[in-house]
């Protein structure tokens, strides 16, 4: 009894919250003289919360759950028709930034969101100016009147109908909505994220899926906000998942076993990742030079102002204090140092410097130390926009009021030159998924025999042309996208979609794979299975099936296989048939003969030749020689 309620789930997940517990009471009290931790939070955002962030999450959440049908099989959404295929396949341009390929794919994002997006919303903030919030004795007052406050709350309760209309009037009576906080909170920041969600998939090299185009649209906003903060989160981002997987799964059985996967290097669309950091930085560096000019022009119009006057309606607070800035970083945060060196950090941990080329049926090339120079570049661009200085670079030569383009040139300043090379950047970075979002998939035969499921065709094809890569051939540093692909098939080309769902070398690890195709709250599953037999030293034979309704079909048969012994100067050759297998004696004198595999536990003699079915093995006799000429195919994702 002892033993198992010291294995339990609950008696962990208890121990480690009570640890936890402790440990922030201790750090508390050590603080707390001068401690208000939430009061820098509440500084700049509605009670603290990042209320954009999470709206945000939630609807991700909601597209994997409802659109993707991951309600039904958490692990297994529907993903290819959530894919950005190209340009004439809207459905996949709007879901494919907030659809995800599982369950791993939309944890990694949503944490990191949670982390990246909270600081950019924290930089952004909801009050534009600031606020000064209540000290310690001003929340120990309200602590006292809270009695008094939960007895009037029904009263509230029956109000809330007659102040939500006049919710609208009180929004209309700011001078300008983006400075309402509730604006700022529930309808700019995750209205932002959309939206960028939405034109980077207009942008995206290739069917990407996945929120991290967003993702690293936050990082980039932060690093520019603030470069130490965003460095800090990033290990943040570390801290949040093992707290996941301790609530998730507080204790974990594991053992050594086999895996199958590309390079983690080559899961990394490094395109798209560098489209969000762009866009966020770009977007980051413009907010800013927007409040250096504001504050300038504030500046200026408060020599005039009142002195105890506190400007913005949003920071006057029931506990608001006049002649308080708000929380802003601290200027020599943001020096071009500072902000180089965190996008070099943030850059690496995230695999920015992965460039390589596909070369066809699972075989990539890296150029690792070619990333690592364009990574620095990037990050010297982003520094240079984000931390320069509004001085002309030719003072004797500025113009105060340039009109003409030589004006501006001779006017330039570093900050204007930086901001010119990030939107450069930006552009080449985007503008070559343009070309390849506007070509269209042919109708055309598929090889074998597909299975059509509601317009989309599925069959199983070795070393044929790979229409996706290969849509635009393109032939650089020796390289080509014209490329051959092995595996699973799926084409629409009504949906414009053409790719290679399972690979040969998945299949051959897993010996089958489930394919689940569909649309938006829809999904059908067809089964891929690899069946074969092995010769002894001279290779497989072996067949793929398709499995839909219970009903089989053979989409793929591989070529026969000779087996290495010769027995009376007789081969045998094992070859893959749609109904099943056979054996052929070659060789010697006298015709070749064919005749099917023995079933288990049973014989078959084939020019003299006996040939022994023993579990998963095949053995030839003639007179006392034995030999084991075939195994069946064993796949190592199943042991």
């Amino acid at each position: 009894m002892v033993a198992d309620a010291l294995a339990s789930d609950t008696v962990h997940l208890a121990a480690g919250g009570v640890a936890v517990a402790v440990a922030l009471a201790a750090v508390f009290l050590a603080d707390r003289r001068g401690a208000d931790w939430t009061r820098t939070l509440r500084s700049r955002l509605l009670l603290g919360v990042p209320w954009g962030t999470l709206l945000v999450v939630a609807g991700v959440i909601g597209v994997y759950l409802f659109v993707q049908s991951g309600i039904d099989d958490p692990n297994r959404p529907v993903v290819i028709p959530f894919r950005s295929w190209s340009y004439f396949y809207p459905e996949g341009l709007v879901w494919s930034s907030f659809a995800h390929a599982g369950r791993g794919h939309i944890t990694g994002n949503l944490l990191s969101a949670l982390v990246a997006g909270s600081l950019a919303e924290y930089a952004y903030g909801h009050f534009p100016e600031g606020r000064e919030v209540g000290d310690r004795e001003r929340a120990a007052v309200r602590s006292r009147r809270l009695p008094d406050r939960l007895r009037g709350l029904p009263g509230r309760v029956r109000e809330m109908p007659s102040r939500a209309r006049r919710l609208p009037s009180r929004i209309r009576a700011v001078e300008s909505p983006g400075e309402n906080p509730y604006v700022r909170a529930f309808l700019i920041v995750p209205g932002a994220a959309v939206a960028f969600g939405l034109v980077s998939a207009l942008f995206a090299l290739g069917p990407v899926i996945g929120f991290s185009v967003v993702v690293f649209a936050y990082w980039g906003f932060a690093l520019v906000t603030r470069p130490v903060a965003a460095v800090v989160a990033t290990t943040g981002t570390a801290l949040v998942g093992v707290v996941y997987d301790a609530l998730r799964t507080p204790v974990a059985f594991a053992e050594a076993s086999p895996s199958y996967g590309a390079p983690g290097w080559a899961n990394v669309a490094i395109q798209g990742h560098a489209l969000g950091l762009i866009g966020g930085a770009l977007v980051a560096v413009v907010l800013l030079r927007r409040r250096r000019t504001r504050g300038r022009d504030d500046g200026k119009r408060s020599e005039d102002r009142d002195a105890g006057a506190t400007p913005g309606r949003w920071r006057f607070h029931p506990n608001a204090a006049p002649d308080h800035d708000g929380s802003r970083a601290d200027a020599s945060e943001r020096t071009a140092l500072v902000v180089f060196g965190a996008l070099l950090l943030f850059g690496a941990s995230r695999r920015l410097w992965a460039v390589y080329w596909y070369l066809g049926n699972e075989r990539y090339q890296l150029y690792r130390a070619v990333g690592v120079g364009l990574l620095a570049l990037l990050a010297a661009i982003v520094a240079v926009a984000a931390a320069s200085r509004d001085d002309p670079l030719w003072p004797s030569r500025a113009v105060p009021k340039p009109e003409t383009l030589r004006d501006g040139i001779r006017s330039s300043t570093p900050a204007a030159v930086g901001l010119v090379l990030l939107t450069a950047a930006l552009a080449a970075v985007a503008g070559p998924a343009v070309v390849p979002n506007l070509v269209t998939v042919e109708d055309g035969d598929l090889p074998g025999d597909p299975i059509e499921v509601e317009g989309y065709q599925v069959t199983y094809a070795e070393n044929v042309e790979d229409r996706l890569v290969g849509v635009v051939d393109v032939e650089a540093f020796g390289r080509s996208t014209s490329v051959n692909t092995s595996g699973v098939i799926v084409s629409d080309p009504d949906r414009e979609i053409w790719t290679t769902a399972v690979s040969k070398g998945n299949l051959a690890f897993w010996g089958y794979r489930a394919v689940d195709v569909g649309g938006t709250g829809w999904r059908e599953t067809v089964w891929v299975q690899r069946v074969g037999w092995v010769a002894a030293n001279g290779g497989p034979a072996y067949r793929v099936d398709v499995v839909r309704n219970e009903t089989r079909r053979t989409l793929f048969t591989s070529d026969p296989a000779r087996a290495e012994p010769r027995i009376d100067g007789r081969n045998v050759v094992i070859a893959a048939t749609p109904d099943g297998f056979e054996l052929t004696v070659a060789g010697g004198s006298g015709n070749n003969v064919t005749a099917p595999l023995p079933a288990a536990n049973e014989t078959e003699t084939v020019r003299g030749i006996t040939f022994v079915r023993e579990g998963n093995a095949v053995f030839a006799q003639r007179g006392e020689t034995r030999v084991r000429i075939a195994q069946r195919e064993r796949y190592e994702g199943q042991r």
